[in-house]
This record gives structure tokens, sequence and C-alpha cells, in this order.
């Protein structure tokens, strides 16, 4: 029986469906009976839906926000740069 800590070591794998089907069938059957990872595979699934753009609409960040955050980036970036020397 897999372990979760294996499991999760190998979850890329997992989800790219490069294992064996044997392997697959014992994985899955971890996945079903073990709620942590469920909820690992289920998150991460979701998450790789979203970042490769599907069922979402690219959106514009609005310009108060963009210069909002290039300004918290550059005194970041400063302070970064005046504790180094």
């Amino acid at each position: 029986m897999i372990t979760c800590k294996e499991f999760l070591r190998e979850l890329n794998d997992f989800l790219d469906d490069v294992i064996d089907p044997a392997m697959r069938q014992d994985w899955q059957k971890h996945v079903d009976e073990c709620p942590n990872c469920f909820v690992m595979v289920d998150t991460t699934r979701k998450t790789l839906a979203v970042y490769k753009g599907k069922g979402m609409e690219e959106q514009e960040v609005p310009a108060d926000i963009k210069s909002r955050l290039i300004e918290a980036l550059a005194k970041k970036m400063a302070a970064r740069k005046s504790a180094q020397s």
C-alpha cells in the first residue's frame, strides 16, 4: 500500500497519467480512500485548469491595482538593496 508521502512525491506523474495502469489503479485507490490526498489531487487539478485557462476568460488588471503593485514591488526591491548594502 502506498503512503501519502510516496503518493505526493509522485503526484505529477499521477496527474500527467504517465504511470503504468496497474500502478495508477493502486494510486487511484489510495486517493479514493484518503481524504487528504483526494483534496490534494482535486485542488491541484483545479489549479492547473485555471492556470491553463480552461473555463476562465483572461482579465485585464485594473490600472490602479497595477500601479499599486508596481509601487509595492519597487519599495520591496529598494528595501532589499538597502539591506544588502
